[in-house]
């Protein structure tokens, strides 16, 4: 198996932190972008896509902020994680991501990511 390699993303979010960080952290705001259905308990959070359920521990939190996640049946190093940048001067607001994924699997995993926030882009009208 082959070792999984950190990346990172970033996109420009038209949004207020608050009001992203609610469609990151909440059950309700991510099954409106990111699953299909999520549901969380005891900090562990079961996200379905197309009736497969995976299970990832909410590892840090920083309110407004910042949320990662770690796939229970993932590599020991590995997460994802959600950053709310909002920059001093212009109050523009980015979200950064970073994941994991095999050197093959990077091009797929980050076209998923740009679908995943397109869409959720769309759901916060930006």
């Amino acid at each position: 198996m082959s070792e999984k390699k950190k990346f990172n993303l970033e996109y420009e979010i038209k949004s207020s932190p608050r009001i992203l960080y609610t469609f990151l952290n909440e059950a309700n705001g991510l099954t409106q972008w990111f699953a299909d259905d999520v549901s969380v308990r005891d900090q562990i959070y079961t996200f379905t896509w197309d009736d497969e359920k995976q299970n990832a521990k909410l590892v840090a939190i920083k309110e407004n902020k910042l949320v990662r996640f770690k796939w229970l049946d993932d590599e020991p190093q590995c997460y994802f994680e959600m950053e709310i940048i909002q920059d001093e001067l212009t109050n523009d607001v980015a979200l950064s991501i970073t994941d994991f994924a095999t050197e093959e699997t990077i091009a797929e995993r980050k076209q998923i990511w740009d679908n995943q926030i397109d869409y959720l882009i769309s759901t916060l009208g930006a």
